[in-house]
């Protein structure tokens, strides 16, 4: 994971830089552009340092060894659910909810209530039904 890290925090010393730059150029009268390209060497640190400090916990993967086997990374790695429908009830109140910050306020307060009741479905769905643990 060290190089995922490097890459992201080796972000941070391009996107200052094209910041200034670009504030520069633009007279510092454009500041949605500067502040963006400020935001995004922000973000890329987090998600660098995020991974530094994973992988310092965790340990080199095999993938990160050069002596590292395919099956070594065999097995489990996740819990993930084929049959929720849930993501698609979330991304469909996004949707919705988009498509109501460009027609009208009242059709993003019905995707956001729609949003709701996905996450909680989401979150939910191992705790009742026939998936209860």
């Amino acid at each position: 994971m060290k190089v995922e890290s490097w890459i992201f925090l080796g972000g941070v010393f391009f996107f200052i830089p094209v910041g200034i730059v670009y504030g520069y150029m633009t007279n510092w009268e454009e500041w949605v552009g500067f502040l963006a390209l400020l935001m995004l060497a922000g973000l890329s640190a987090m998600v660098g340092w995020y991974l530094l400090f994973t992988a310092r916990r965790v340990g080199p993967r095999p993938e990160d060894r050069v002596d590292g086997e395919i099956h070594e990374n065999a097995g489990d790695i996740g819990l993930f659910s084929p049959w929720s429908w849930w993501p698609l009830v979330l991304a469909g109140a996004a949707a919705i909810s988009f498509l109501g910050i460009a027609i009208g306020w009242w059709v993003f307060y019905v995707g956001a209530g729609l949003a709701v009741i996905g996450l909680v479905g989401w979150v939910y769905e191992y705790s009742r039904g026939d998936h209860a643990h």
